[in-house]
């Protein structure tokens, strides 16, 4: 996301051409994604590679091959991630692409020379604790507009090509390199590198979207002017009306938006319920919401 900043607002010397973002705004993301690069790194090194279990993508076919090698894994990392930057740099843009690289640099030095100890030789642990740790170091380079593996990239090129989307085309070859994983390791390594990939698969979720994730809600209902007083009154939450029409009826309708967190859905339930039984109400998930009266609480 692009931030314009006026002259007037940020002094010449605070400004950055790096998309916009200021100085201090890009240290704080370049902090973040070196906070994130050191979690793979205790991931990969403490609990993962020494116990045979692979995540996804690119660092799993690294987590192969230097078992197969007995090369350090960071060797494979560049090799195998900085065709995809080069071949995806039109298509992802300057920023992603260098922000990229400089994590997969840092991630493949600080497993070749850090020396990370190996926390446990328990294949559950490793496999839990792996994937956690994974999971958060992955989420928090995501959230900072980076990314530790070219596998996105490639999915992304073949989305353009192909009818699959970006996430199928992930799937698809994350399949293909933890099955793998059953012939170079055995089928026990694989099932526990599966449960690593699930739970890391999880937590990049939690840590690049948030733990709180808020939701939309849109209600249709002739009673709509009771039905936002009520989220108003009731919620604290404000509302917009916004003018619609029926295709079937042709009708004039009234749609109510609003935003609410997790915690306060059942409450929105009851209060449209109470209201029109009759009454359309749709809630979906979303996870970034700025500005506007919406605030995340929680329920008393």
């Amino acid at each position: 996301m692009n931030h314009t900043v006026e002259h007037a607002q940020v002094p010449v010397k605070e400004r950055s051409k790096h998309k916009g973002l200021t100085i201090r705004q890009l240290i704080v993301r370049l902090l973040l994604i070196s906070i994130g690069v050191f979690f793979e790194a205790i991931s990969l090194e403490s609990f993962l590679v020494p116990n045979k279990i692979i995540d996804g993508g690119v660092t799993g076919i690294s987590i192969m091959m230097t078992h197969l090698s007995g090369l350090p894994i960071g060797i494979f990392l560049i090799i195998f991630n900085f065709p995809f930057f080069i071949v995806g740099y039109k298509q992802m843009g300057k920023t992603f692409t260098v922000t990229s690289a400089c994590a997969v640099t840092a991630l493949a030095l600080l497993t070749t020379f850090s020396g990370i100890p190996q926390f446990t030789n328990d294949l559950l642990l490793a496999a839990v604790f792996g994937g956690i740790i994974m999971g958060i170091g992955v989420g928090l380079v995501i959230r900072n507009g980076g990314s530790s593996d070219g596998t996105e990239i490639l999915a992304v090129l073949f989305n353009e090509k192909t009818p699959f989307s970006v996430g199928e085309v992930v799937m698809f070859i994350n399949i293909f390199i933890l099955g793998s994983a059953g012939f170079v390791f055995g089928w026990n390594y694989a099932m526990y590198s599966l449960i690593a990939y699930f739970i890391a698969f999880k937590m990049i979720d939690i840590t690049s979207e948030g733990l709180e994730s808020s939701k939309a809600v849109w209600i249709i209902s002739d009673l709509h002017q009771e039905i936002g007083d009520a989220l108003n009154d009731r919620l604290g939450r404000g509302v917009t009306y916004l003018n619609g029409e029926g295709a079937y009826t042709g009708n004039d309708k009234n749609v109510i938006f609003t935003v609410i967190s997790r915690l306060e859905e059942a409450k929105v339930k009851n209060i449209v319920d109470s209201i029109d039984k009759n009454a359309f109400l749709a809630i979906s998930d979303i996870h970034d919401v700025k500005g506007g009266r919406f605030k995340k609480r929680s329920i008393h």
